[in-house]
């Protein structure tokens, strides 16, 4: 009984993370060094992944050296330079729009992993939320560049990967997940390093506007926003803590609106409205909802491996 009064309270902290995310734009817009989004990959993830580090003071023993470094692989090092890629060569929200079909992704790989089937309400909320994500965040069309396409797909299927397998493999006995994002951050941030060096040359001169992005990238919307994240990863569906990830692009259109004076057109506002629905119902647990018969989580997983 507990556990389920404490269950709206863990909802809304994890959703801290995605909503913290959402100030990413914002930030790198107007206090960051224009074109240097791998060096602000590093500069988000490894001073984060070190100073958690320093704070667990735990590090991997045996085969979780190898999880760790995939999870910071899929979570941080592979996402990362991706979604930058993605949004460097798609038009408008495009990115975030593929982006958006992460709970598809989920409840796909969690049933082939998990053995957790999904629900026909977790399909539909799922569409209806990238549904209200597209309308808040895709502009005028333009034309779609494949390789964006591809990269969009990718970095929404390793995150997806990785929250899936984060859910299977828990953690170490003893090991809390303020050590787990440590390794995860570490791991990442060191995977995309020699990428930013060998992109984008050395690191550039920073004034003190860009520090203090770095330093709000760094702590709040990395370290903390993580560590929430992959704490309610322990405790949740892997499948309810995605749903909770359009709240990421809704916050953006918002602080857009609120403090860079950008309009929200009325079909804006109905998108958000059906997104923010479809995140409160994907909180919802499965109880009494129709589980979809294994043929058709068959076709699910083969149009999976269609996409990549």
């Amino acid at each position: 009984m507990a556990a389920n009064a404490n269950r709206p309270a863990l909802i809304a902290l994890t959703a801290l993370a995605p909503i913290s995310w959402g100030s990413t734009y914002a930030v790198t817009t107007e206090f960051l060094p224009a074109d240097r989004p791998l060096f602000t990959g590093v500069m988000r993830a490894l001073p984060a992944g070190l100073l958690l580090l320093a704070l667990a003071r735990v590090l991997p023993r045996g085969a979780w050296w190898v999880k760790a470094a995939l999870l910071g692989a899929l979570n941080i090092g592979a996402f990362f330079p991706l979604l930058f890629l993605s949004a460097y060569r798609l038009p408008g929200g495009m990115a975030a729009v593929v982006g958006s079909v992460g709970p598809l992704f989920v409840a796909g790989l969690a049933a082939l992993l998990l053995g957790d089937r999904p629900t026909l309400r977790t399909l539909l909320t799922g569409i209806a939320a990238a549904l209200g994500v597209s309308l808040v965040v895709l502009q005028a069309a333009g034309a779609l560049d494949a390789v964006g396409v591809l990269a969009a797909l990718a970095a929404t299927a390793s995150m997806s990967t990785g929250t899936v397998l984060t859910k299977r493999w828990g953690r170490p006995d003893g090991v809390g997940p303020l050590a787990l994002t440590a390794w995860q951050l570490t791991a990442g941030g060191l995977l995309i390093v020699p990428v930013a060096l060998l992109v984008e040359g050395a690191p550039p001169a920073l004034d003190g506007r860009a520090v203090g992005g770095y330093l709000y990238l760094a702590l709040a919307n990395t370290a903390v926003a993580y560590w929430l994240w992959f704490r309610g990863i322990g405790r949740l569906s892997a499948t309810q803590v995605t749903f909770l990830g359009p709240l990421s692009p809704l916050t953006a259109a918002v602080i857009g609106w609120a403090a860079l004076g950008q309009s929200l057109t009325p079909v804006q506002v109905a998108g958000m409205v059906l997104a923010f629905g479809a995140t409160v119902l994907g909180q919802v647990g499965p109880r009494g909802g129709r589980r979809l018969p294994p043929e058709a989580l068959r076709e699910v997983a083969a149009g999976l491996g269609e996409q990549r």
